[in-house]
């Protein structure tokens, strides 16, 4: 079983196995000390579980209910009670505010056939997914609060930041790291 910042992952070959993009998200987020914190796509469940680490709560979503058990299991696994694993498209079963909101999303363009694709493709152009979370996320976000979004430089990374700014949120790129034929990028955004 692997290891990841401390914590021991069980994966699952229809759950998204982390990897750059998930550690460029848990490397350059920042969490304090009674923070709320909510993990969109949760999928093992590792960056709520280390969201989890300094937050005071936090909440870890997934579309695919095999990522959901298994987040619950990798937090029984590691003695993390002050976290919680739902079932939720996006922002569906989320109620309230939180001052950190994460999403790995999936970026890549396609359809999803098999659980695992959930965590890839979103959608025809590879943005239907991100544009739903950017247009839904300001109500999700406290006063003072942020949001990390991780994509690819395929689905075009100047469009998700006019998007932000449309939706009265300030947006810029923290990091970046280049994989064969394409960037991964981790866009922080916060309300203006």
């Amino acid at each position: 079983m692997p290891t990841y910042y401390g914590l021991k992952i069980k994966l699952h070959p229809q759950v998204y196995e982390p990897a750059e993009d998930t550690f460029l998200l848990a490397e350059n987020l920042e969490v304090k000390p009674g923070e709320r914190a909510l993990d969109i796509g949760t999928g093992t469940g590792l960056i709520a579980l280390l969201m989890a680490r300094k937050a005071d709560f936090a909440l870890g979503v997934d579309i695919n209910p095999i990522a959901v058990e298994l987040a619950r299991e990798n937090a029984r696994l590691n003695g993390i009670n002050n976290v919680e694993f739902r079932l939720s498209d996006l922002f569906e079963n989320v109620e309230g505010k939180f001052d950190v909101v994460t999403f790995n999303a999936p970026y890549l363009p396609g359809e999803p056939e098999e659980p695992i694709d959930l965590a890839l493709l979103g959608g025809e152009t590879g943005r239907e997914v991100i544009d739903r979370f950017i247009e839904e996320v300001g109500e999700h976000i406290s006063s003072g609060g942020r949001v990390y979004l991780v994509q690819s430089s395929i689905t075009g990374i100047d469009e998700t930041l006019r998007k932000f700014e449309r939706a009265g949120l300030k947006a810029r790129v923290i990091a970046r790291k280049h994989l064969f034929f394409e960037d991964i990028v981790l866009i922080c955004a916060f309300i203006s």
